[in-house]
């Protein structure tokens, strides 16, 4: 069993969402981006999702552009991204999902970067800009044998039928977004997000977590309450931005916080 599937069978018998976190890696600089990584992973992180820069992050809010241009200009490349994942994996046992564009996977080559994750351990891959019919382009490159998840998004204006077929091959967990835009700008239609996830879990029983534009513990209760996961991003960057010299122990208070407020969820 997989670290991800171990992962959101003890959170929904623990009856809520997992916490999920999204972390620009190499922001403020490489050194003070991996305490950051690993203080939040201490602090109560279900799955990590660690951001490898890019210089063009399309599906990016403002916050997030910002510290991907800090990261790039610290020095943070995707091979260093797969190091923090093997550096981690020598003090926390939670799933660890790199999360990139397709440009640095490419550049490092698409055997080599499944390859290279895999064995540091990670337990997948989130390649915002690799589409769903395209992802045998990373995935014939993993062994029968081996745990490791191309995590698969599901947007507000993804045609129907491609929608099914997107769920029918997703591991791991579906990414909902929760809205048209990017990250971290633009408010979310509650109740129109209830009912589309009640539709998508009437086509998979794969976990289904929400992201871009949650950022408080409000907006974690509410996505408690129709979802498996709950993914945080941009108010992770937003700490960092703004108290770059103290910010693992700010973003594990933020972690902490994020677990004690969350509810129950109260529907599914």
């Amino acid at each position: 069993m997989s670290r991800l599937t171990e992962t959101f069978t003890r959170t929904r018998n623990e009856n809520r969402a997992a916490l999920i976190g999204y972390i620009t890696a190499g922001d403020p600089d490489i050194e003070a981006s991996f305490a950051i990584l690993d203080a939040a992973c201490g602090a109560g992180l279900d799955v990590l999702e660690i951001g490898i820069p890019f210089s063009d992050p399309t599906a990016d809010g403002p916050v997030i552009q910002r510290a991907a241009g800090r990261a790039l200009k610290s020095g943070m490349t995707l091979e260093t991204g797969i190091d923090f994942v093997r550096r981690l994996r020598k003090k926390h046992d939670l799933p660890i999902i790199l999360f990139s564009y397709y440009n640095p996977v490419l550049a490092m080559g698409t055997e080599r970067f499944v390859t290279e994750a895999i064995a540091a351990g990670a337990d997948g891959a989130l390649v915002v800009d690799l589409p769903n019919e395209m992802s045998d382009e990373l995935m014939q490159h993993v062994k029968p044998s081996e745990l490791f998840a191309f995590i698969r998004l599901v947007a507000p204006t993804t045609d129907p039928l491609r929608r099914l077929e997107i769920l029918r091959r997703a591991e791991g967990f579906v990414y909902v977004v929760s809205r048209r835009g990017v990250t971290g700008v633009g408010e979310i239609d509650w109740n129109a997000l209830s009912n589309e996830m009640k539709e998508l879990r009437k086509e998979t029983a794969v976990p289904l977590c929400i992201g871009f534009g949650v950022s408080t513990a409000e907006d974690v209760q509410n996505v408690s309450n129709i979802a498996d996961g709950a993914i945080i991003g941009s108010a992770f960057q937003r700490i960092i931005e703004k108290q770059p010299h103290t910010a693992a122990g700010a973003v594990a208070d933020c972690v902490k916080m994020l677990r004690c407020k969350r509810q129950s969820k109260q529907e599914m």
